[in-house]
């Protein structure tokens, strides 16, 4: 997704208020908004069930190739494929292989899932040629960290050094996590600091909802969305739940502080990343970066940077919504449309700021630290996380009928919460359903969830 103001990405930043213009360029009326769909997927060969590397076949790289067919257009970094463009979409790859849909900016749910199903389509008709597959889920089920592969990608290859100094399981959500996110667009700076609240305050909701990772090497791990663990323990200085925007000075010049504040990974230049870990994009600005002494930022550098904070919701010039477990295919629809439904209406909006509005910092945190664990069952208040739910997809569910957007046969788009309702309404996750399955039908071996789950 993109801004609605054009900006020169290479124009040199000569000082702090260009990064707080950036952000401010993002603002875009009501009838430009749009919808953009992230998903991550976990592949593995057929026959041993192991995960797909960059050179073998089955591999990745060969997987790369053979979308081509479709139109999809390669990004090749020291000769390899490491990403594919075409019609404003992307496909990339995560760390360990994770392959990546970032979707197009588009006007509806329909439209989404639309491009959900012919990318799945496109990526199942390679594999079956080749004998993989993939499967969405929030964290990789059976194979330890070291049989994960490593993907061919510069930044990797720092961010895989420094993720060790910073958190003892970063390395794991770099290679053994997937999720589903959607990027949202707002019209102004009150309304991005509204739509980053709700967000924030209602992503343990969104990970409840779509809790789908309770194994760990073949076990269960005892949580319902061990993803959402992991990132816990990751890196604080970039992860987490954002205490200030919260506060009253919250906009485009704060989360600008913010970003300032993280340190840096790396700076991209004449196709080579310069490992700059742990250094200060305010030394870059002053021209005293010690990767890359005397140089002064690039607009491109800016928004490396902020791709590399990981906070539950995170602005470039739109807002990604960041929460969700990887899953099933019907159910990366239902992510979008969740947070479109709320945040995309602006009754249901005021009615979410109205839920959330008292929440303390308390309970922010008590929600972050039980939702992975507990899911819907997590005490909250007087009831659960469960009653939240119900309140909240409920004013999804209202929110999609009130845009009235349509498809070919007339109906709008809040049937694609169906799921998601009954998920709230019973309070049974996916993630408690593939544990009464193993413990059941699969006779505690997970590997039999690479069949019953895989797309």
């Amino acid at each position: 997704m993109t801004g609605n103001r054009k900006l020169d990405r290479n124009a040199p930043i000569e000082n702090r208020s260009q990064l707080i213009e950036y952000f401010e360029a993002g603002s875009k009326p009501e009838s430009a908004w749009r919808i953009g769909t992230e998903h991550e997927k976990f592949g593995f060969a057929l026959d041993d069930l192991r995960p797909l590397a960059y050179d073998t076949n089955p591999g990745i790289g060969a997987l790369m190739t053979g979308l081509q067919r479709f139109g999809w257009k390669p990004v090749l970094e020291n000769g390899k494929a490491i990403m594919l463009t075409l019609d404003r979409q992307s496909v990339t790859l995560e760390p360990g292989g994770q392959l990546e849909l970032s979707g197009a900016p588009l006007e509806n749910i329909h439209q989404t899932c639309d491009e959900v199903h012919r990318h799945l389509a496109q990526v199942k008709e390679v594999c079956g040629e080749m004998g993989a597959g993939f499967i969405g889920l929030g964290f990789h089920p059976k194979w330890q960290r070291k049989d994960i592969p490593i993907m061919p990608k510069g930044r990797y290859d720092i961010m895989l050094a420094y993720m060790p100094t910073k958190g003892d399981i970063g390395l794991d959500m770099m290679l053994r996590t997937c999720t589903i996110q959607v990027n949202l667009d707002y019209s102004s700076e009150s309304d991005m600091v509204k739509k980053f609240r709700v967000g924030l305050a209602l992503q343990p909701v969104a990970t409840a909802l779509f809790a789908n990772s309770p194994f760990y090497e073949g076990e269960p791990n005892g949580f319902l969305s061990y993803r959402s663990h992991v990132w816990s323990g990751t890196d604080p200085d970039r992860t987490g739940i954002l205490p200030f925007v919260f506060d009253g000075d919250m906009g485009f010049e704060r989360y600008a502080d913010h970003a300032l504040d993280v340190p840096m990974y790396f700076v991209y230049r004449d196709g080579k990343y310069i490992d700059a870990s742990g250094q200060s994009f305010r030394d870059f600005l002053d021209g005293k970066l010690p990767a890359y002494p005397g140089e002064k930022p690039l607009l491109r550098d800016w928004e490396d940077h902020l791709t590399t904070l990981f906070p539950e919701v995170r602005m470039k010039q739109f807002l990604e919504f960041r929460g969700a477990d990887g899953g099933p295919w019907g159910r990366i629809c239902a992510l979008p449309a969740f947070w479109v439904g709320l945040l995309y209406d602006s009754s249901a909006l005021d009615a979410a700021w109205d839920l959330v509005k008292d929440f303390t910092p308390e309970d922010h945190a008590q929600l972050r630290s039980d939702a992975p664990k507990m899911a819907l069952n997590a005490p909250f208040r007087d009831g659960t996380i469960q009653d939240l739910a119900k309140e909240v997809v409920a004013l999804a569910l209202e929110g999609l009928k009130a845009r009235q957007r349509l498809d070919g046969a007339g109906s709008d788009e809040s049937g694609y919460l169906s799921e998601l309702a009954e998920i709230a309404n019973s309070g049974r996750t996916l993630a408690e359903a593939m544990l009464n399955r193993y413990e059941n039908e699969w006779d505690g071996n997970v590997d039999a969830i690479f069949k019953t789950y895989a797309y």
